[in-house]
């Protein structure tokens, strides 16, 4: 028997969305009915269609459905997909693979030391984000699994000048920039959500990787796929990103997450 197609997928901005994301657009009776998936201090926090819903439990039994995300273990098990439970997940940007829930140790392991070796210090990142951050915009400094920083900005009142001189700063040092929404994330280079996909496809056998992702760190994700999918909004529309293997949707917002499981669906079904 030939093995399952990998569908390896984002989740915010992707699959599930916050009310802020929804971008629900026409009248309100015709607004597609939602599902909540996530709840956050007993208050629902993201979610997706009920059409979406369905299309998920469909693909999950037609190809090996690995959620992947820059989120924490932690934040990433307040999500509760429709379907079966995904027996590999991504999390932290490839930081972490997961395998029925618990990290893959050796992994962990692995990639630490590729950091180590090829990066400057999380240390010295988060020293510079607190220097040069301005409090009028800056509302939360964060870092995620000792592996990355983010920051959490009123976006109207960052300068975009701010974003680019830190992408500058970086770069030399082995470090990406990204920002998505209100956060502004600094993640090293080697920490790659395309890595940790190709792990699980050797382990899987699977010949056909497919995926979709809205960010600047979701472009190697897609890159590395055999095809791929990015919505209608988020960073890499913003900016225009382009691939030969990737399909620039035009849904925006929820309704964007509901049509790229509909082109899972239709490529894995092949």
């Amino acid at each position: 028997m030939s093995p399952l197609p990998l569908v390896a997928s984002d989740l915010d901005r992707t699959l599930i969305y916050s009310s802020a994301a929804l971008a629900i657009a026409g009248p309100d009776e015709r607004a597609p009915k939602l599902l909540c998936v996530e709840v956050y201090e007993h208050k629902p926090l993201s979610y997706v269609t009920e059409d979406a819903a369905r299309l998920l439990t469909e693909l999950k039994s037609a190809a090996v459905f690995v959620p992947t995300t820059t989120r924490t273990r932690a934040q990433y098990q307040r999500v509760r997909l429709p379907g079966p439970p995904s027996r590999f997940a991504i999390c932290a940007n490839g930081g972490h693979l997961l395998v029925d829930g618990a990290s893959d140790q050796d992994w962990a392991r692995a990639v630490a030391a590729r950091i180590a070796a090829e990066c400057a210090p999380l240390a010295e990142i988060t020293a510079h984000l607190r220097a040069t951050a301005d409090p009028r915009w800056l509302r939360k400094e964060r870092t995620a699994e000792d592996l990355f920083a983010y920051l959490v900005v009123e976006r109207d009142a960052l300068p975009e000048q701010w974003v680019k001189e830190l992408t500058a700063w970086a770069g030399p040092r082995g470090w990406t920039v990204s920002l998505q929404g209100r956060k502004i994330y600094a993640v090293p280079k080697p920490l790659t959500k395309s890595a940790a996909v190709r792990e699980i496809a050797r382990r899987t056998g699977a010949t056909l990787t497919l995926a979709a992702g809205d960010s600047l760190l979701d472009a190697d994700l897609l890159l590395a796929a055999d095809a791929a999918w990015r919505p209608g909004h988020g960073e890499l529309a913003e900016a225009g990103w382009l691939a030969p293997n990737t399909e620039a949707l035009a849904e925006r917002g929820v309704v964007a997450g509901e049509e790229i499981l509909r082109r899972f669906l239709a490529r894995a079904a092949r």
